[in-house]
């Protein structure tokens, strides 16, 4: 991997981020459906493990059939509380069925008072990932945070495949995924 000093790192990230945004916009959300079978035939959480997912928001891949699913098989689903910034995410307890209040740039959340959970195993939103496990978020740090304050908890990124990047800009402090999952199979990532 090749190693960028702080501030070109800032601006490659800042420029695949713009490139990663265009290219998502022209992709369907709905692709998210095919990766239910896909998770749950080859990278299925453990017996009753919490996992964590996400409610999508603007063209973000849709994963709530995989949430379902998930739930069904006696998972229970948490979703991400967005804290202040500079902090990891929270998760909360969420039921299918369950509304869900607003949160901060547009995100959906528990409501208040939902019971906090942690997560053993996390659906990761992406807007670009490579290979070696690296992704690219919206920049604000928190699932990098998130993932360093989970050690041992299985992070599968879920993406369009069209999301792939051939390296994304990564520093010292990115976390990586362990495996992404795109509606043309699970690439799992050598650590």
């Amino acid at each position: 991997m090749t190693a960028f000093c702080p501030v070109l790192l800032a601006e490659l990230k800042a420029e695949a981020r713009k490139a990663a945004l265009a290219r998502r916009a022209t992709l369907d959300p709905a692709v998210g459906a095919a990766l239910t079978q896909i998770v749950l035939n080859h990278m299925p959480p453990a017996p009753g493990a919490i996992v964590a997912g996400f409610w999508p928001i603007g063209q973000e891949i849709d994963i709530r059939s995989l949430l379902h699913a998930l739930h069904d098989r006696g998972h229970p689903i948490a979703l991400p509380v967005t804290p202040p910034r500079g902090h990891p995410l929270a998760f909360h307890r969420w039921r299918p069925g369950e509304e869900l209040a607003r949160g901060p740039m547009g995100t959906r959340q528990p409501a208040e008072g939902a019971e906090a959970l942690t997560p053993a195993f996390l659906l990761v939103p992406l807007l670009a990932f490579d290979r070696r496990g690296h992704r690219l978020g919206y920049g604000a740090g928190y699932y990098d945070r998130t993932l360093a304050a989970l050690p041992g908890a299985t992070a599968l990124g879920v993406a369009h495949a069209a999301q792939e990047l051939d390296e994304v800009p990564a520093g010292p402090e990115d976390a990586r995924l362990d495996a992404i999952a795109t509606e043309a199979g699970l690439i799992r990532v050598e650590h």
